[in-house]
C-alpha cells in the first residue's frame, strides 16, 4: 500500500496488472498457501514464493460467483469498448496510470 492508502497498481508489458496489497490472514490460511506453494514448486521443479502460489491459485480457479461476471455484450455494444481505437491492454495501462496519478506512455 502507498502511504496515501491507495494500493500500488502497475501495468505489466504482457497486458496484465500487478496489484500490491497487504493481507491479514490466519495461520491456517498461511499454511494452506504454503501447501499450495509446495504443490506448485513440485510441478514446476523450482522454488515458488507464497505470492506466486496465490497468484497461480487465483488464475487457475473458475470465477466464484455469477454476479462477478460482466454482462453479455451485444455486437452493437462492442465498438463502445474501444472508442479511441486502442487495444484493451493499452486502455488498461492508461486507466492504471490515471489511478496512480501518472499520464503519458513514458510513465510505464
Amino acid at each position: 500500500m502507498l502511504e496515501s492508502g491507495q494500493p500500488s497498481l502497475h501495468a505489466l508489458p504482457d497486458g496484465e496488472a500487478e496489484l500490491a496489497v497487504v493481507l491479514r490472514l490466519t495461520w491456517e490460511d498461511v499454511a494452506a498457501i504454503g501447501q499450495e506453494a509446495s504443490r506448485l514448486a513440485a510441478r514446476a521443479q523450482r522454488s515458488v514464493t507464497l505470492d506466486e502460489a496465490v497468484s497461480h491459485r487465483l488464475r487457475s480457479r473458475p470465477p466464484a460467483a455469477s454476479h462477478a461476471k460482466p454482462p453479455q455484450a451485444s455486437a452493437a455494444a462492442l465498438p463502445a469498448l474501444a472508442p479511441n481505437g486502442h487495444a484493451p491492454a493499452e486502455q488498461a495501462r492508461q486507466a492504471i496510470d490515471k489511478i496512480n496519478g501518472r499520464s503519458g506512455p513514458e510513465s510505464g
